[in-house]
């Protein structure tokens, strides 16, 4: 009808009975097939519109449907259903003038209903007649090229060939590189050359769309932060493109342990040092919550002044897939029984597993769980069971495992210094004895000479037993000055030996003169090797130049100790430092007569010792330190007239050359020292 209300057939009240019962069956009969639509899975969907239930969807109001022939059996009108959306009408008869005109709807069957609720069309705008909490979890969008987040490295390839690279390719545009040290199937290492600062470095490539990737870049940044001039620096990570690459310091005059252990064991002395120092970094690199988790006979590096230094912390494990294992106690395990292995290993010349690694030859297979003296014979004891606990979970005779760093060097820390061997003296040839006969002795008073024309004197018998009293005195001091002389002469080339220096001989009293002739003491400077090397900054905040610490002394004028760059001279303005240093440690007493340097700057500075009242030189003031000569240029040398005998040498800086304009750190103030000797 025109004002959009529904309209129906005026029929007999009989008739309007029997529909209303036969209404109110297919009322029941529809929820209940509307019940089983729901339940398979299909539920409608409710229009946004709100359409009433009982009027046909997307119909303009007034408009009459066309209506489908009915069925003889009674059935429901088509306003207890649902609406649908219905097929194009067919034309209805043309009502009689002046008749209003019905809207009639044509009937569906239940099945109809049914079909057309399950087929959950979202278009047709129905209500849906079953509660909420009936309806399917709703499903996630399907995206045929779905996104990930970039740091969810479980998305990336887990094999990836190593990048192909070959000698004299540029990386990052300043590093090129010369020879492939290792390969793998996922990275290459290389040694290379920085283009920029002129110097040797070592080189990891590896695909950027490798599963590792991330994490060798973050294990490379975390050991870059250490700062620890114990372990081999990282100088830079980067990934560029499709290519990651991590650069480190490179070490050209050191020797791994596998290279110093292919002649044989070390000696008790060398072993007890690199175990020492190796396991004093890896337990501060502990403490600051870095893990090597791959420590090998090929990360222990020996510099020429016998300072240990470890290559790859974090980096190795990262680059084969062992960055993610081992965390807290297990970390701490995994380190300090590669420490074990290492020390079994310089103790034995085996390597403590069945398998052959490292150019060194496994163990049986029967032997488990057994000391290195129970290997090889002569082992130092206290070494081998400091190697068992520290390698075994079980160490013999009942002794308590080490399971952590920290515990480890406590152990080393409560055993008895082991003292380095002193050297072999040369084969000593004692001198010819002396003739004894060709001493000059009393005359024999037995032979008497007579004069002519007299008796000979008779014999006496105690003058014979006095004659050979006197040549036994005589042989006996002759022997007694030749057992003398040859002490003398002995204790005169030991000491010549200990101090390397030529024994000079004191002069001799002439039997013709009563004034000795004084001669000319002639001295050949020896060098003396530099245990360690210290920064001494007491007027600053931090140690200065940390991390280029051992460049001083590693005999390689190309690499350098540089300090921090300031931006005003030494004692320019008030407020300003009055120097920096740097605290050369002898490992013991020394006499020390030259000490030379090699600056690539002009720089000015002082050779100092500690007096005789400092304790500890590391914290003492500068003034507490003689100064034994002050030099400037880029090649100074400290001739001393009178050689001191001290352990430490301060080298303290007052006055540095400003950085040239196109370098690093341009227009700073900063000092570079390429070489340190010192002579005894």
């Amino acid at each position: 009808m025109a004002d959009g209300t529904k309209a129906v057939v005026d029929t007999s009240a009989a008739d309007g009975a029997a529909d209303e019962a036969a209404l109110a069956a297919a009322i029941d009969e529809l929820a209940d097939g509307t019940a089983r639509a729901t339940a398979a899975g299909s539920p409608a969907k409710k229009d946004g519109g709100g359409t009433d239930s009982g009027a046909a969807a997307g119909t303009t109001d007034g408009e009459a449907r066309a209506a489908r022939p009915t069925a003889p059996a009674p059935t429901p009108p088509a306003a207890s259903a649902p609406a649908t959306t219905a097929p194009a009408p067919a034309p209805a008869p043309a009502p009689a003038p002046g008749e209003p005109t019905p809207e009639t709807t044509a009937p569906l069957s239940v099945s109809e209903i049914a079909a057309e609720l399950a087929s959950g069309d979202a278009g047709t705008g129905r209500t849906d007649p079953a509660p909420a909490a009936a309806a399917p979890a709703k499903r996630p969008p399907r995206d045929p090229q779905p996104t990930h987040d970039p740091r969810d490295t479980a998305t990336l390839p887990q094999t990836l060939p190593a990048p192909q690279r070959r000698s004299g390719d540029m990386i990052g545009h300043r590093y090129r590189l010369e020879e492939c040290i290792s390969s793998t199937e996922t990275f290459s290492s290389w040694r290379a050359v920085d283009e920029k600062l002129r110097r040797a470095v070592g080189v990891h490539l590896m695909a950027s769309g490798h599963q590792r990737a991330r994490k060798v870049l973050a294990a490379a940044k975390s050991a870059a932060l250490l700062g620890d001039p114990r372990f081999v620096q990282v100088l830079d990570a980067v990934q560029e493109g499709e290519l990651v690459y991590v650069v480190r310091e490179w070490l050209p005059h050191a020797s791994d342990l596998a290279k110093l252990l292919s002649d044989g064991p070390l000696e008790p002395h060398e072993a007890y040092q690199m175990v020492r120092q190796v396991t004093d970094a890896v337990a501060a690199a502990h403490r600051r919550g870095q893990a090597h988790l791959r420590l090998t006979p090929r990360c222990v590096l020996r510099t020429d002044s016998g300072q240990y230094r470890i290559n790859g912390i974090a980096v190795d494990a990262a680059l084969r897939g062992l960055g993610g294992e081992g965390g807290g106690e297990d970390a701490e395990r995994v380190d300090t029984r590669a420490i074990g292995a290492l020390l079994f290993a310089a103790l034995t010349h085996r390597w403590p597993y069945p398998e052959d690694r490292y150019d060194l030859k496994g163990l049986p297979r029967n032997l488990r769980e057994v000391a290195p003296e129970q290997v090889r014979a002569g082992v130092h004891k206290g070494l081998s069971e400091l190697a068992a606990r520290a390698l075994l979970d079980h160490p013999p005779h009942h002794a308590e495992p080490i399971t952590t760093p920290d515990g480890l060097a406590r152990a080393i820390a409560l055993m008895p210094r082991i003292r380095q061997p002193q050297p072999d003296l040369p084969a000593f040839t004692s001198p010819p004895r002396h003739n004894t006969h060709a001493l000059p002795t009393a005359p024999n008073p037995t032979r008497v000479v007579a004069a002519p024309g007299t008796a000979p004197a008779p014999v006496v018998a105690p003058v014979r037993r006095s004659g050979r009293r006197l040549r036994t005195v005589v042989k006996v001091t002759a022997s007694a000055v030749a057992l003398g002389a040859i002490g003398v002469a002995s204790w005169q080339l030991v000491d010549n030996l200990r101090t390397g220096s030529t024994a000079i001989a004191s002069p001799q009293a002439s039997s013709t003169s009563a004034t000795p002739t004084a001669h000319t003491a002639t001295h050949d400077p020896a060098p003396i090797p530099v245990k360690d090397a210290l920064s001494y900054n007491p007027l600053g905040e931090k140690a200065d130049g940390a991390a280029s610490l051992p460049k001083a002394i590693d005999e390689d004028p190309a690499s350098e100790w540089q300090t921090n760059w300031y931006n005003d001279a030494f004692g320019s303005k008030p407020g300003t430092k009055e120097g920096t240093g740097l605290l050369l440690d002898l490992g013991s007493a020394q006499t020390v007569s030259k000490v030379t340097l090699k600056w690539s700057t002009a720089t000015t500075a002082e050779l100092r010792m500690p007096g005789k009242s400092v304790g500890n030189a590391q914290t003492a003031k500068p003034g507490d330190f003689t100064v034994l000569g002050k030099k400037a240029g880029t090649a100074v040398e400290y001739n001393l007239d009178s050689p001191v005998t001290t352990r430490y040498l301060l080298i303290w800086l007052t006055n540095l050359s400003k950085n040239p304009d196109g370098g690093p750190n341009p227009g700073k103030y900063q000092a570079f020292l390429g070489d340190v000797k010192v002579f005894g």
